[in-house]
């Protein structure tokens, strides 16, 4: 369980889902909800934090030079503005925390830095939107100027929200990207077309529909207590001849492994291409 500090502040930029989510494990764990400062230029979302008893601004304020912790909650393509409009704010013992998909930290270090000198307490992280049931998996790489107590610092917040996994760079979060980061719209996915399947097959949708989720909460939940492999587990379900068997010689025959690793690349191609941008 996180420790609660009730003297850190922590500034959003950003108000969207992501940081929507994240917020659930902050407020009130990691910090106060008052302590939660956000800034985001619509008023509704604006209003919406507000609710939930956080301060609010339109920009980048005085509230934000007082934060502890910043954490870029924006689109990618936006980051490079953003960055530039809060710079004036920062102060050197800020710790900063980008969640932007994409953008390396060493490309924000250097937007954020002086010419020469780039930012260096600086981590990036790549969560997921489970965290807003605290159920998140969030992979994070830091600067090598990163201190063991800002490191933990981290590790507080994301694991506040879910499972945290540090990696070696940008390149093996634009993996992290691929799996984790995305992976929630994959299950989705596979979780709608049951659904769809059931139905097809004489199932009410309400039917379908409680029968995937429990399907895939109780599979999930298995592979991840049992000491046995995913693929022990799924010949442990298929007996020669039956009906796992006949299923899953359908997706065998689909290509079903191959598909995903090549939609996994595809985002991690993307994740790529969003750094190359972000340098011109």
């Amino acid at each position: 369980m996180p420790t609660m500090n009730k003297s850190l502040t922590i500034a959003l930029i950003g108000g969207g889902n992501m940081a929507w989510a994240l917020a659930g494990g902050l407020a009130d764990r990691i910090c106060p909800a008052a302590n939660i400062h956000v800034i985001d230029i619509n008023a509704d979302t604006r209003a919406r934090w507000q609710a939930r008893g956080m301060s609010v601004a339109a920009a980048a304020d005085d509230a934000l030079a007082r934060a502890d912790v910043w954490i870029y909650a924006v689109k990618p393509q936006g980051l490079r503005e953003v960055a530039a409009a809060t710079r004036p704010f920062l102060r050197p013992e800020t710790l900063v925390v980008s969640i932007a998909a994409g953008i390396r930290g060493d490309t924000l270090a250097q937007w954020l830095g002086e010419s020469g000198h780039p930012l260096t307490n600086l981590v990036r992280c790549m969560p997921n939107t489970p965290a807003l049931v605290g159920a998140g998996a969030t992979g994070i790489a830091a600067l090598a100027g990163v201190s063991e107590q800002s490191r933990a610092l981290v590790q507080a917040i994301f694991s506040a929200v879910g499972e945290v996994v540090w990696v070696a760079d940008d390149a093996a979060l634009d993996a992290v990207t691929a799996l984790s980061g995305s992976g929630p719209a994959y299950v989705f996915l596979f979780i709608e077309s049951l659904i769809k399947g059931g139905e097809a097959l004489g199932l009410t949708s309400a039917q379908a529909r409680q029968l995937a989720l429990a399907t895939l909460a109780g599979a999930t939940r298995l592979a991840a207590e049992s000491t046995d492999s995913p693929a022990t587990l799924r010949q442990n379900v298929t007996s020669k001849g039956g009906t796992t068997a006949a299923a899953l010689d359908v997706f065998g025959q689909a290509g079903l492994t191959d598909i995903v690793g090549a939609a996994m690349k595809a985002a991690c191609d993307r994740s790529a291409a969003l750094a190359r941008d972000a340098q011109q």
